[in-house]
């Protein structure tokens, strides 16, 4: 494994023009490229090329096309969730969805991260931090939720929210940037 490799899954700062990291880029274009153009297999076998393209995905899950990703092997989804029409999950680090959550069309989960300094931006320096979504969450259309953010079991996000620090459990957030606005009550039964 290469350096930039090693210190990307290490969570360092590291230069994304990499020849090992355009490779597993490359493979994950081909594997969502089959993957959208699949949409009229049965769901068995739509489900097994997201199975070759994840790093692990649960029973029931579900993903409309178009799907984008830069590496897949990074997120790891959880079962019957559901993922709406031109998701984006830029997964340079770890993106973790539970299971039984909803994601609306166009959300974008984004764990790419790029220097302040000018300098060292022009020079190609990222670093990337891992994106963690819990179980039964709700993120509402064009939800984009940045890098390093962690969001709670039974959370709302309210559709066009920009989520840039994590949210607590059982909350309804809502703007840009999200801002809690209610708890939530607890479902019965």
């Amino acid at each position: 494994m290469g350096e930039n490799k090693q210190r990307l899954l290490a969570g360092d700062w590291y230069l994304p023009d990499d020849p090992e990291l355009a490779d597993d880029h490359r493979r994950c274009i081909g594997l969502c490229a089959d993957f959208n153009a699949a949409e009229r297999l049965p769901y068995a076998e739509r489900f097994a090329l997201l199975e070759r393209l994840l790093g692990s995905v649960g029973e029931g899950v579900r993903i409309r096309a178009p799907f984008r990703c830069d590496f897949g092997r990074h997120i790891r989804i959880g079962a019957r969730t559901f993922v709406n029409f031109g998701a984006v999950l830029l997964d340079a680090a770890p993106i973790t969805i539970g299971a039984d959550v909803q994601i609306g069309p166009n959300v974008q989960l984004l764990t790419p991260h790029h220097a302040l300094d000018a300098e060292r931006r022009r020079a190609g320096w990222e670093k990337a931090m891992p994106v963690t979504i819990g179980d039964n969450v709700w993120l509402g259309g064009g939800v984009i939720v940045c890098p390093g953010v962690a969001i709670g079991e039974n959370t709302v996000v309210g559709a066009g929210s920009v989520v840039v620090a994590d949210l607590p459990a059982g909350v309804l957030a809502v703007g840009n940037p999200a801002r809690v606005v209610r708890v939530l009550e607890p479902s019965a039964g």
